[in-house]
């Protein structure tokens, strides 16, 4: 393959990945009409439309979503055997890309993060917020992270958090106004702060446990998000009550700007786990940081 012809594959799945000029144009370190340029000498010379374009988006047609799905997997193998020559390095080098939901960031790695950078001062790690069930082969990430172990099987899951506890959760003012929350019934007189999930679309129920009954409830409510911190703030400012991992919530219960509600209903699901290809060559870096994120039994001090 000539080098042109290399760059010009290259430069498709980054705008395929991308579904957009200007951010591949970024993440190659050229410019969007220099990446302009390069696609449609490809089309030209191949003769076929590849890319979809529209004054907001862009996404493969039929014939570039094919020759993608058949290059792609061979870049990826070549990226981890060249990420893999940091073997022979006296320490591991190269980056790692994990998608996770946000509140993962802050129970799973926020606390032991600075350590894993300080030891490996060669590793790059960006950790993307998502809280949907990102594709994670698809767009190009080393791992992602789940509540629970069920995952497809061709895929590995290692435990990175122990078990975790969901709460309901809401301010000394709003508490003191409202109805006392009892039992999950009188949810229904409250306002409620939901979670959108943005894979289904779906408003998140809030999942209780009674012994052996488990059951989960829709509540309802003004206000909607799409991830927890903007809804941990709103239930602070007294807008409603809300449901969240204890952990993540952990510092706004000790200063006392959140109080909880139905212990005795609250849940313990599955830790969070790393999930990744079984078939994945695993490099260097990405294996030091499945080993450092691992959990172990004496991490769990300070989880909820």
């Amino acid at each position: 393959m000539k080098r042109d012809e290399f760059s010009e594959l290259r430069a498709l799945i980054e705008v395929a990945r991308e579904r957009s000029f200007t951010r591949a144009a970024a993440n190659l370190s050229v410019t969007r009409s220099a990446l302009s340029h390069t696609i449609r000498a490809l089309e030209e010379r191949l003769g076929i439309q590849l890319l979809s374009r529209t004054t907001r988006d862009v996404a493969p047609t039929a014939a570039g979503e094919r020759l993608i799905e058949g290059i792609a997997p061979h870049f990826q193998g070549i990226a981890a055997e060249v990420e893999a020559l940091g073997i022979l390095r006296s320490r591991p080098a190269g980056n790692v890309r994990i998608v996770c939901p946000d509140d993962a960031i802050a129970i799973v790695f926020r606390r032991r993060m600075p350590t894993f950078l300080k030891e490996y001062p060669d590793i790059n790690v960006e950790l993307v917020a998502d809280n949907g069930l990102t594709n994670i082969v698809e767009s190009q990430f080393d791992a992602g992270v789940r509540l629970g172990e069920a995952i497809a099987l061709d895929m590995v899951a290692v435990r990175v958090s122990p078990d975790i506890r969901y709460v309901v959760v809401g301010s000394e003012a709003y508490l003191a106004e409202n109805p006392a929350v009892e039992t999950p019934d009188d949810l229904t007189r409250h306002q409620c702060i939901n979670l959108r999930l943005p894979t289904s679309g779906a408003i998140y129920p809030w999942e209780f446990q009674r012994g052996d009954r488990e059951f989960s409830v829709r509540v309802s409510g003004q206000l909607t998000f799409n991830n927890l911190q903007p809804a941990v703030e709103a239930a602070v400012d007294g807008m409603g009550l809300m449901y969240a991992p204890r952990t993540f919530l952990q510092g706004y219960l000790d200063s006392g700007s959140l109080r909880e509600v139905l212990n005795d209903w609250t849940p313990t699901f599955q830790g969070y786990h790393l999930y990744y290809p079984s078939r994945r060559n695993l490099s260097p870096a990405f294996s030091a940081f499945v080993k450092a994120f691992r959990h172990r039994s004496e991490l769990e001090s300070g989880f909820g």
